[in-house]
């Protein structure tokens, strides 16, 4: 398989840990390219373009890029194309980071309430401006796009942003075989995956979705003929996944399997990282608690002893509380299916008139910036 390029940086195998809120921060993504061996390309959760612009406490922490994370990959989340340009002119301006991907795939409904995420797109004039502001101010870094199908069956428009994204310079794109109203239920439509490619052969396609496995992968490149894979919920509680994705494109080794010991002692280092990232032991075991279920998913644990690692408040209760495992425990029979949530919705929560007319750019508020990061 060629390597993919995004832009000048060579990406090989072509994987791609997918933003996600509160799960990609840096050191997330320090254990996954551990695993890889540094190769992939490991992308930020998502950061708001007016809260970097006003330079937010907290989001100036998530753009933090550990020294060997090359190239360093932030994704935005913005619904104004003047303030996503001045985002991504402080980004390329001040050395923040090598890649920009932007993001009109989220389905919450805090952010299709304000006619972002996964709503935009529907909106074909703003989408274009808000592509050209920031490829015009991205000076030589890559800009690419993360998206869904559209906002529902009747609403789609993963094609027309596909042709938008081309004609107005986006590097690559990453589709997610899902609506918004599909959320995270169901199954991800591939074949959608495969028409993209076929719509926009002029840069890389990459596919995302129902990826649980090395396998998967190799299977979504074969059926879809995408030119990489976005993995997500794939890896929650497992960032040794990326191992078994660079073995499987590069026809090397064998997955991993790793007993209850094995994935103990990343759970403790993942913790500790959070903790030095956080400047706060405690906080930094609090944040992990969300990880606790994903990493043991499948393993025999009762239900007394998981409750207590999933309300740990120190490295050294949480150590103590895992030496009380049955740490021989090999990797669980069926551990590998999905994982985190799989829940789907009916209805997309959207501003008023959204879907009246696609190409009318009123609708958006003043208000339809976030002023915060991660959502």
């Amino acid at each position: 398989m060629t390597q993919l390029q995004i832009g000048p940086h060579a990406v090989q195998p072509p994987v791609v840990l997918a933003p996600m809120a509160g799960i990609t921060n840096a050191p997330f993504r320090t254990l996954c390219r551990e695993f890889s061996g540094g190769k992939g390309l490991f992308v930020s959760e998502m950061i708001t373009t007016r809260a970097l612009v006003e330079r937010n406490e907290k989001t100036m922490q998530l753009i933090h890029f550990d020294e060997t994370e090359k190239p360093r990959s932030i994704q935005l989340y913005g619904v104004d194309p003047d303030t996503v340009g001045k985002a991504v002119r402080m980004i390329a301006e001040e050395d923040l980071a090598d890649h920009i991907d932007l993001n009109f795939g989220c389905p919450v409904p805090k952010v299709t309430r304000k006619g972002g995420g996964s709503a935009l797109p529907y909106k074909r004039h703003l989408l274009r401006s808000i592509l050209r502001e920031a490829v015009t101010n991205a000076g030589d870094l890559p800009v690419t796009m993360k998206m869904r199908k559209g906002i529902d069956d009747d609403h789609i428009t993963f094609l027309d942003a596909g042709r938008i994204a081309v004609q107005e310079g986006v590097t690559a794109i990453a589709l997610h075989g899902r609506t918004a109203a599909q959320h995270y239920g169901g199954t991800a439509d591939w074949d959608a995956i495969a028409r993209l490619k076929e719509a926009v052969p002029e840069i890389p396609v990459l596919g995302n979705g129902d990826i649980w496995s090395a396998d998967d992968a190799l299977r979504m490149v074969r059926e879809t003929g995408c030119d990489g894979v976005v993995v997500g919920r794939g890896c929650l509680g497992r960032p040794w996944l990326f191992g078994d994705l660079v073995a499987a494109f590069e026809g090397t080794g064998t997955y991993a399997k790793p007993t209850l010991k094995e994935v103990a002692a990343v759970m403790l280092r993942h913790a500790t990282l959070l903790g030095e990232w956080i400047g706060d032991e405690a906080r930094g075991v609090i944040d992990f608690r969300k990880h606790v279920a994903w990493y043991t998913k499948g393993f025999s644990i009762g239900s007394e002893l998981r409750k207590k690692l999933a309300i740990a408040s120190s490295l050294n209760e949480l150590d103590a509380l895992m030496s009380e495992l049955d740490l021989d425990q090999p990797w669980p029979v069926g551990a590998d299916g999905p994982r985190g949530r799989t829940s789907g919705r009916n209805r997309v929560v959207l501003p008023d008139g959204w879907l009246d007319d696609p190409y009318d750019r009123t609708g958006v508020t003043a208000d339809a910036e976030l002023d915060t990061s991660g959502g």
